[in-house]
């Protein structure tokens, strides 16, 4: 019955009254940016880097730039900020802007993978060799925000990339804030929990979101304050309290960790299409599944995540033989 209604554009009922959810957020005036240059002790390619914080082409907390520099909108401890991170001469410049400007910057060597140790990582196939070789400049992101992983990897969870994509695009647009700063149109930053456990139920069928992914989320954002506390804890005990979230399992809390924390190890396990594309690509195995996938990534044990980045890279994936998931849109019933 909802759907049928039109709801107020900025407000939605609560126990106990109205509060203002999203919208009408007007863009910060650009300010100075404040500013950090940093450089790093090796190759570094910010497209690799950053780009699995990207949640598709239209993502509006990211932007790449036709001269190199990516932009990032981010919800930090210390309030919203957007970084404009690029590279020249072996030297790295960021400029942020925002109150959490300067939570950005400090923490932008470890973003920027320096907390990573790609020597750590010994290849034992040709195709991991070759691909190390072609792309050096490749190392693990550290973001240091749980949640913004979290959100996006709950809507990814067996739906279409698509799918997710453009729920997160949807949903973070109308209820994020406008990017601080200088940004490119449209950019804007991931609501605050609040917010989210504030959109009404027929925003999220319209966004194509089940009942299932946004109870998730909205179980999240509760707990917000305690999830935010993992990122100070070793992976595998980040990922143990995130799964303590009903509907969080090892394919969420894995996706999550891999950006937030920079974990080398932590292998994604429950994905319909990685076991098979790893099998493929070390063994000639299209029908692999985790046991099979994790039994031939176990000599890089340690570096497991990194080994089926690379393996991704290298192109070497199996012939699709069925047609594609069909894609379908909750929002129009």
């Amino acid at each position: 019955m909802a759907g049928r209604f039109a709801p107020r554009p900025t407000r939605t009922t609560v126990r106990g009254g109205h509060a203002a959810v999203g919208g009408g957020v007007p863009r910060q005036a650009a300010g100075p940016a404040r500013v950090r240059e940093w450089v790093p002790d090796g190759p570094l390619d910010l497209g690799l880097v950053l780009g699995p914080l990207r949640r598709g082409p239209g993502d509006p907390t990211f932007r790449a730039m036709p001269d190199g520099s990516v932009w990032r909108a981010a919800l930090t401890p210390a309030g919203p900020g957007t970084l404009r991170v690029s590279a020249a001469g072996g030297r790295v410049r960021g400029e942020a802007w925002g109150p959490g400007a300067q939570w950005l910057l400090q923490r932008l060597p470890e973003l920027l993978g320096a907390a990573d140790d790609p020597s750590a990582f010994v290849p034992r196939h040709r195709l991991l060799a070759m691909t190390r070789h072609r792309r050096p400049g490749l190392r693990l992101t550290r973001t240091g925000l749980v949640l913004e992983s979290l959100i996006p990897s709950i809507l990814e969870q067996k739906v279409t990339t698509d799918e997710a994509y453009r729920a997160w695009r949807l949903l973070v647009r109308a209820y994020g804030e406008p990017a601080p700063g200088p940004a490119p149109g449209r950019m804007c930053v991931m609501p605050a929990p609040r917010t989210w456990a504030l959109i009404p139920s027929w925003e999220w069928h319209r966004a194509g979101v089940d009942d299932k992914r946004a109870s998730t989320i909205l179980r999240a954002v509760r707990v917000a304050a305690r999830l935010a506390e993992a990122v100070r804890m070793e992976p595998a005990a980040a990922r143990a309290r995130l799964e303590l979230v009903p509907g969080v399992g090892p394919w969420t809390s894995a996706e999550t960790v891999q950006r937030s924390h920079g974990a080398a190890d932590e292998v994604t396990t429950g994905d319909l299409h990685l076991p098979g594309i790893v099998g493929w690509a070390l063994a000639g195995d299209r029908d692999a599944d985790d046991s099979v996938m994790l039994e031939l990534l176990e000599p890089y044990a340690g570096q497991r995540h990194r080994a089926a980045r690379l393996i991704l890279l290298s192109g070497r994936v199996p012939a699709r033989r069925v047609p594609k998931m069909p894609r379908w849109d909750i929002g129009q019933l």
